[in-house]
């Protein structure tokens, strides 16, 4: 899957959010630039490239079959969509919020800190 060039950043997060929720790999990293990275925020890089960041992505969802994240709030400026997400690995399990700040670029998620 690829996305069009004129696709908004809010629409390329709310995308690979949607997957992410579904855990459909394929649709999830189709968001994803090859050279994307995800990291600590102000800290470490944790996933460098579409292939760490499927690997991740393939644990998690076998780990946690009924993962959901919920989104309570979604800022946008220019090209950084700033998610705040509450995520539970089980139903009715322990939550934890988190913030996600993707960086997007050619309709493509180049960058994702995470504030947990």
């Amino acid at each position: 899957m690829s996305a069009p060039a004129c696709i908004s950043p809010f629409d390329v997060v709310e995308a690979q959010f949607e997957a992410y929720n579904a855990q459909n790999l394929e649709a999830f990293c189709a968001f994803y630039a090859d050279h994307a990275a995800l990291g600590d925020f102000n800290g470490a890089i944790t996933a460098n490239g579409i292939d760490a960041i499927r690997a991740r992505h393939v644990k998690l969802f076998a780990d946690f079959p009924q993962n959901k994240a919920q989104l309570l709030n979604r800022v946008v400026v220019g090209n950084t969509v700033i998610d705040h997400e509450r995520v539970a690995r089980t139903p009715g399990g322990d939550t934890f919020d988190v913030a996600a700040i993707y960086t997007i670029a050619d309709a493509k998620i180049v960058r994702v800190d995470f504030v947990k």
